[in-house]
């Protein structure tokens, strides 16, 4: 039976670029490997390709007067260190890059020849939502359009310690209130982000439906990993980019207690902070070279490379920021989950991952309180003694909500027995 036919327009296909095209490359996979009948066309100006699903790579428009509005601006902050951008999105609401960005995909959609889907997604990255931009000046299109909404937007709408007014915020209010009241369905990667951004638009309660990041249906791949990894110890691996707001410091200073707790894990323990450089750099690099047992990658490594190191690690570290709340599904959730290994997370008692991990999972911790995680290796490193490198998550709950079998369940209940859109 051929399935529903389905048009995904996305920012970027790039799965190096952001956590966010990991999990959006994954929602793609999952949905093809489903039978829906997809068309990709992404912003990503690369031919990148995806098997077996026919992608379509969007060409800038270079011959605007956008374009060239964009260029004289950024030549004018690079070269004369004016910046414009402040005053011009207070008066435009966006940039011209953004807006020349707009009208290049619209062009685009528009010289499809004649496929008619059944539904159309839109999927984001940041803070720029190109392609919600561009399907909104598409009326035609809004009867079977589905917002995917990644992230709190504008910026003033997310929790501490992240919120900051942009320029132009009231434009930027008034677009998303306009992808609310226009799309047929919103998506929420997280149950607590679509009670979080429907406390500020009505619409998104009535519209919202939750499809959390993809389990990838893809084999880790085996690969030579850096000789500074022996996966014969007792190794803690964090990995991802530490933005502002994400402080590592009680991980580290509760890491530092557990070395000095149990000194003869010093021989076979080690903590590996994997990334490129980041907000938190500096004060990591310090630790690295006053305690043996910090190992910071000198490089931002390949997606596969680090799916791999995850799969072998002996802990998985999620950290999040200080805050009473954080309504986000972290993109390394999945990736955690697929590794199979138990744990650590560090944030809010109130979060999406504290949701999913349970009232009853005991490896949590707020970010700041060194003495809980340094008892939380302590345990993991006994329970590891006697297990070694066999600690298990062993969550086929959270296997099965972020699968493609819970997928279809909610694509199902977007679409009737008949193929076409619920109302």
């Amino acid at each position: 039976m051929t399935r529903e036919k389905i048009l995904i327009l996305a920012e970027s296909l790039d799965v190096e670029d952001s956590s966010g095209t990991k999990g959006r490359v994954a929602l793609i996979r999952n949905l093809n490997s489903l039978g829906y009948q997809l068309k990709v066309y992404h912003y990503t100006r690369k031919n990148i390709q995806i098997d077996e699903i026919e992608c379509v790579s969007i060409k800038e428009n270079r011959s605007s007067l956008l374009f060239l509005l964009s260029r004289m601006e950024r030549y004018a902050r690079y070269i004369l260190k004016l910046k414009l951008y402040k005053p011009l999105e207070n008066v435009f609401g966006f940039s011209f890059t953004l807006l020349n960005d707009r009208n290049s995909i619209v062009k685009s959609l528009k010289k499809i020849e004649k496929w008619d889907p059944d539904l159309i997604i839109t999927l984001s990255k940041g803070g720029s939502f190109r392609p919600h931009h561009a399907v909104l000046k598409m009326p035609e299109l809004h009867s079977k359009w589905m917002a995917y909404m990644h992230d709190p937007y504008p910026m003033h709408w997310y929790p501490p310690p992240y919120p900051w007014f942009e320029p132009g915020y009231r434009q930027k209010e008034k677009f998303m209130k306009q992808v609310a009241d226009r799309c047929f369905k919103a998506v929420f990667p997280s149950q607590l982000l679509l009670e979080w951004m429907g406390d500020k638009y009505e619409a998104f309660k009535k519209k919202g439906v939750v499809i959390p990041h993809q389990l990838d249906q893809l084999d880790i791949p085996k690969m030579d990993v850096p000789r500074y990894i022996d996966f014969n110890r007792f190794n803690i691996v964090h990995a991802g980019n530490l933005i502002r707001g994400r402080e590592p410091f009680g991980l580290i200073s509760g890491f530092k207690k557990f070395l000095d707790n149990n000194p003869e894990a010093k021989i076979n323990t080690r903590l590996l902070m994997i990334g490129g450089a980041n907000y938190y750099s500096d004060y990591l690099k310090k630790n690295e070279d006053r305690i043996d047992q910090i190992i910071l990658s000198d490089r931002k490594l390949s997606f596969e490379l680090v799916q791999n190191i995850q799969s072998k690690a002996s802990i998985n570290v999620i950290l999040e920021a200080k805050s009473e709340i954080s309504p986000f599904l972290p993109g390394k959730f999945p990736h955690c989950v697929k590794a199979n290994n138990p744990i650590l997370y560090l944030g809010p008692k109130k979060s999406e991952s504290r949701r999913l991990l349970g009232e009853e999972y005991k490896y949590c911790s707020e970010i700041d309180n060194e003495e809980l995680i340094a008892d939380l290796i302590s345990e993991l490193y006994e329970e590891w003694k006697i297990a070694g490198n066999n600690l298990e998550l062993n969550r086929p709950d959270l296997n099965y909500y972020l699968s493609k079998d819970n997928l279809e369940k909610t694509m199902k209940s977007i679409f009737n027995k008949d193929g076409y859109l619920s109302v």
